[in-house]
Order: structure tokens, then C-alpha cells, then sequence
């Protein structure tokens, strides 16, 4: 169960600059730039306030200490604590400022990228690994949120305040600030360096966390395979091996922000020790006064978080810069399934379904091979019930996808009463066809939820949802759901897991059937059931089949005789239509397959080897 981290590969893009990149983030911040910008403005009044202090004790140094005048000491204190204060009052503004903003930008950006999720193809989540879909709308969007309320707003103004600082220590002493300037140098260069190294490990880092969240989601979903098997310690080690790669990633990034921090702290003390030499000389020979160099280390004093604070806030821009890369890799992936421009409409649909000349090759499969769907035509009338059945790997999960635009045909047609289903909206389409598919898949929320999930229309009519609710209940013979704590509005466990495999594939085909589609499509629903549930089933199945078009995928001969007609499909071809009976006396291929599905049927088998 080893992952290893896949972001799909596409077509290569010239990388941005780190700017480029985060400015990106411009229509979800717009909203919210204002607050922003008056966030940043409270930091840097606050960052200017803080640089005044030392300008009133250079004045209270030269003056009253120097002369001995201690009336004047207290109004100095006093217009140092009025100044403390509006500093405290101006930090604690800009917090006010922009963190509430800020969890608006996240919340739209995640539930942006959720509605885009929503949006892309099923071929798009084929290819993608669930977790790390899960670590870009979670811990990459909380990490933008907090730079955005704390690492620009901070980067910026400490910036400023670094330049402004700096230009304070020149008006004290030309020769000090000069000092102090050159010695900073080295900071820059290595900052610079810093950037290349980090942006590329802090990239690796998140793809491994994404497939580390991964892991655990297979192994959580998968315990029970895990358990049976046991594989439990097996995928341990897998597990533990994925996180020591990513803890050995986090000791590159660890050991690169302290390399800068090195500089960040080195640099200064150096600076600091020879200012100190050169303010004592120069203070020495009067070309500088107690007041001005008391002033000028207070001033390099407050200077000292801004210079520091630029490494962690560094790290931190380049950690966002790849999480709105990660996010734009969803968020600019191209949806190949998408509306018409002038879309068609099927006002009263009959439900004629026709595959015309109908090919389906996945887009990553090799040119050398044959297309997964290669060329069908078939048509099922109104009303009809037709089984598709096949060997594996035939193509006939595949063809039924089509339908509904799961995937789009790569050549041909799918028509339904003779509209491409390509002109029609996705939500026109899928309101015309219903679907239900092997492997039941339930969400965690009630049955009656799961059950009308394709029903948004009865959710102002309570009494009228209950009865269509009911009615679907009956004929997949879902009685068990009135035994449950709360009947029907008992909520099922995550993907319905505490309910057995027959329980959740008999309230998938009532979700099926509650839809009342045009077109009900169903791969093998009856897989999970016994016999006599399965003989229920179908008896209640034959009443809404008889009004619907219906295409099975049959994996028993049972599930065939539902059909009117059925067809065979061999290597993605449908080599014979025709009846049952009809091809089980004329197809050796037909008997072939009947003979091989696992069913427990006495006449059917008796009539097979006859």
C-alpha cells in the first residue's frame, strides 16, 4: 500500500515568480483588501511609533538627565507611555482588522474549490488521490489564511519599517547607519539563496503530507480488508516509511530556516558590537552626543524583530506560494464534460436510448491499444428493458457511463429521442436518467436523505417525498429500514458502512427509483443480494420497468430474464442482440458467458447445458 506522491503530470507551465503566483489570490482577496489595507496601515503607524520612543529619549538623555533637570523627566515618561499605548492600540487594531476577513477569503477559496471538485469529470478523480485533494482544501487553505492575515501584512510593513529604521540611523550618525547597512548585506544575499533551496523542499513537503492523508484514508476505509488479510502490521510499515520520508522533508526545511536564522541573528550582534566600537569612538571625540547614540541602539533595538522576523516570514510566503500552486493545479484543471453553449431541451421524454457508432478510449491509454468501447450501435426503445452482459473487462460498466456524460464518447453518439446527450445540461441529462451502480455508495445522512437525493423537487412537500420515499423502499425491498433506531431518518455511518453490502445496495436502487428517470441505468444492483431477496427485488423491479427504459448489466442469468431484450457485448463490440432464450440457441458466445455468472439458479443452468 505504498503511495507515492502523484500529482498528475500536465502540460509543463513556465513556473511563475513568487509575486506572480500570489497575486493570483487577488479575486477572492479583493473583498477583503480594504480591511487588509487598513490592517497594514495600523501595523505600520504602530512600527513608526515605535521608531518615535527612541527620538524622546535621545531629547530626555540630552536634556534633563544631562543638566540634572528632573522636572522634566515626567512628562517625557508620560509621552513615552502615551506612545506605548498607541502602539498596543494599533497592533491590537490591525488583529481586528484582517483575521475575520481572512477566514472569509478561506471559506470562499474552499468552498470554490469543493463547487470545482463537484464540477470536473469523473476522469479527473480517477487520476487523482483523494488525500491530496483533502490536504489542499484544508491545510493549504488555512496556511493562505494565515498568511494573509499575519505573514503579508507583517512582511510588508516590517520591510518598511526596516527602510524607514534605517534611514533614522543615518540622520543620527552617516558612518554608524553605514555600518549598520553593510553588515545587514549578508542577510539579503542569503535570503535570496534561501528562496531557491526552500520553495522546492517545502513543495515536496506538502505532496507527502497530501499522500501521507491518503494512507490513512485507504487504511481506514480499507480495516476490514487490513484485518482479514492481516496486513495491519504490513501497512504499519508502509505507513511508517511514508513518514519518515516526510519527517526527513521537514528536517531539510527545518535545517534550511536555521540556516537563514543564523544569518537573521549573527548578522545583527555583529552589526551591534561594531557600532558600539565605532558610536563609542566617535561619542569619544564629540562628533556625537550620549542622547544620539543612546537613540541610535534603541532605534537598531526596535529595528532588531523587523530584521528577525524576516526569515520566519520568508519561510512562511514561500510555504503559500506552493499551497496556491497546489490549489490552482485543481482549480485550472480543464473540464472536458461541460454544458453546451446553446443547450437542447427534452420537454416530455419518451426515453428512447440510442448508442450510435459509439467509441470510448480513456485519454492517458496507449494509441497501440483498441478502444475501450469500439463502435456500438444499439437502440432501446421506449419502455424497454434491455441486459448487457459480457465477459469482464468487456466494456460494458464503461458503455453504461456514457449515458449520463460520467465520461463523454471520444467518437459517435449517445442519443436519447434523438438528442446528442452532449447538447443537453448535465443536470437536464442526469434528471432525465437515474443510475445505480455495484459497489452502493451512501453518505453520512439519514436513509430518507440518501433515498431522495435525486428528488431536490419534494423538498417543499414533506408528505408527497414520504410516499415517493416509501414506495422506492418497497420495491427494493428495503423493510429493514423501519427496524433501524429511528426508521427512516436514522443516520447510516460514513459511505454507509454500518449498514451489511445487500442493505446498502437495496436503498441505492431506491435512490434509483425514487428519481424517476426517463432512463434507469444499472450496473449489477442485485450482486449483494440472497435469492429470495433477489426474487423480491425483481418482482417489484418488473412494475417500474414496465414505464421505464431500463439497460442492466447483468451478472446473473437471473438479473437477464428482467430483460426484453438483451445484448452481448465482446471486447467493447456488440457482437448479438435478441432474446434470451433466442441467443441462448444461436450464440455459443452468448451460452458461454451465461454459463460463467455466478448464480445460484437451477433452470437457469438446467436450460443452459440443455
Amino acid at each position: 500500500m505504498s503511495q507515492q506522491t502523484t500529482v498528475p503530470s500536465t502540460s509543463p507551465a513556465p513556473r511563475l515568480s513568487t509575486a506572480r503566483t500570489l497575486m493570483r489570490l487577488y479575486p477572492y482577496v479583493k473583498p477583503a483588501l480594504g480591511r487588509i489595507i487598513l490592517g497594514a496601515v495600523a501595523a505600520l503607524v504602530a512600527a513608526v511609533v515605535a521608531l518615535v520612543i527612541p527620538m524622546v529619549l535621545q531629547i530626555l538623555v540630552d536634556g534633563p538627565l544631562s543638566s540634572g533637570d528632573s522636572s522634566q523627566v515626567w512628562p517625557a515618561f508620560g509621552v513615552v507611555l502615551a506612545l506605548g499605548v498607541v502602539e498596543a492600540a494599533m497592533i491590537m487594531a490591525r488583529r481586528r482588522l484582517v483575521l475575520r476577513p481572512s477566514t472569509f477569503v478561506e471559506a470562499d477559496m474552499r468552498n470554490g474549490m469543493y463547487a470545482k471538485l463537484q464540477d470536473l469529470p469523473v476522469a479527473f478523480h480517477d487520476r487523482w488521490q483523494s488525500g491530496q485533494l483533502l490536504s489542499r482544501s484544508v491545510s493549504d487553505l488555512s496556511l493562505i489564511r494565515r498568511w494573509l492575515a499575519f505573514g503579508i501584512v507583517l512582511l510588508v510593513v516590517n520591510l518598511i519599517t526596516i527602510v524607514v529604521g534605517f534611514a533614522v540611523l543615518f540622520f543620527y550618525s552617516w558612518l554608524l547607519g553605514l555600518i549598520f547597512v553593510v553588515a545587514s548585506i549578508p542577510v539579503w544575499v542569503v535570503g535570496l539563496k534561501f528562496e531557491k533551496q526552500y520553495s522546492i523542499v517545502a513543495r515536496r513537503s506538502q505532496d507527502q503530507v497530501g499522500d501521507l492523508a491518503t494512507s490513512v484514508e485507504e487504511s481506514v476505509h480499507g480495516i476490514r480488508v487490513l484485518k482479514a488479510f492481516g496486513r495491519g502490521k504490513h501497512s504499519l510499515r508502509e505507513f511508517a516509511k511514508q513518514a519518515d520520508d516526510l519527517r526527513g522533508t521537514e528536517i531539510k526545511k527545518a535545517r534550511a530556516i536555521a540556516g537563514l536564522w543564523l544569518w537573521l541573528l549573527l548578522v545583527p550582534d555583529v552589526a551591534f558590537g561594531l557600532c558600539l566600537l565605532a558610536g563609542i569612538w566617535l561619542a569619544s571625540q564629540g562628533e556625537l552626543t550620549v542622547g544620539q547614540l543612546f537613540a541610535f541602539f534603541a532605534t537598531a533595538t526596535v529595528l532588531r524583530w523587523p530584521v528577525e522576523s524576516i526569515g520566519f516570514l520568508l519561510s512562511m510566503t514561500f510555504d503559500t506560494r506552493t499551497a496556491v500552486d497546489r490549489f490552482f493545479e485543481v482549480m485550472d484543471s480543464e473540464n472536458t464534460v461541460t454544458d453546451p453553449e446553446v443547450p437542447a431541451t427534452i420537454p416530455n421524454p419518451t426515453g428512447r436510448l440510442e448508442f450510435k457508432k459509439t467509441h470510448f478510449r480513456y485519454q492517458d491509454s496507449p494509441a497501440q491499444f483498441a478502444d475501450l468501447v469500439n463502435g456500438v450501435d444499439l437502440v432501446l426503445e421506449p419502455g424497454e428493458t434491455m441486459a448487457l452482459v459480457g465477459l469482464t473487462g468487456s466494456g460494458k460498466t464503461t458503455l453504461i457511463s456514457l449515458v449520463p456524460r460520467l465520461y463523454d464518447v471520444t467518437g459517435g453518439e449517445v442519443l436519447i429521442d434523438g438528442v446528442d446527450v452532449r447538447d443537453l445540461t448535465r443536470q437536464e441529462l442526469r434528471r432525465h436518467v437515474g443510475m445505480a451502480f455495484e459497489d452502493a455508495t451512501l453518505f453520512s445522512a439519514s436513509v430518507r436523505d440518501n433515498v431522495l437525493l435525486g428528488r431536490p423537487d419534494l423538498a417543499g412537500d414533506p408528505d408527497e417525498a414520504d410516499r415517493v420515499m416509501r414506495e422506492a423502499l418497497d420495491i427494493a425491498q428495503a423493510d429493514f429500514v423501519e427496524r433501524l433506531p429511528d426508521g427512516p431518518d436514522t443516520r447510516v455511518g460514513e459511505e454507509g458502512l454500518s449498514l451489511s453490502g445487500g442493505q446498502r445496495q437495496r436503498l441505492a436502487l431506491a435512490r434509483a427509483i425514487a428519481a424517476r428517470p426517463a432512463i434507469l441505468v444499472l450496473d449489477d444492483p442485485l450482486s449483494a443480494l440472497d435469492v429470495d431477496t433477489e426474487a423480491r427485488v425483481e418482482a417489484g423491479l418488473r412494475r417500474v420497468l414496465a414505464s421505464t427504459t431500463s439497460l442492466i448489466v447483468a451478472h446473473r442469468p437471473s438479473t437477464v430474464t428482467l430483460a426484453d431484450r438483451v445484448a452481448l457485448l465482446e471486447n467493447g463490440v456488440v457482437t448479438a442482440v435478441g432474446r434470451h432464450s433466442d441467443l441462448l440457441a444461436t450464440n455459443e458466445h452468448y451460452r458461454y458467458v451465461i454459463s460463467s455468472l455466478d448464480e445460484d439458479d437451477t433452470n437457469t443452468r438446467e436450460e443452459v447445458l440443455a
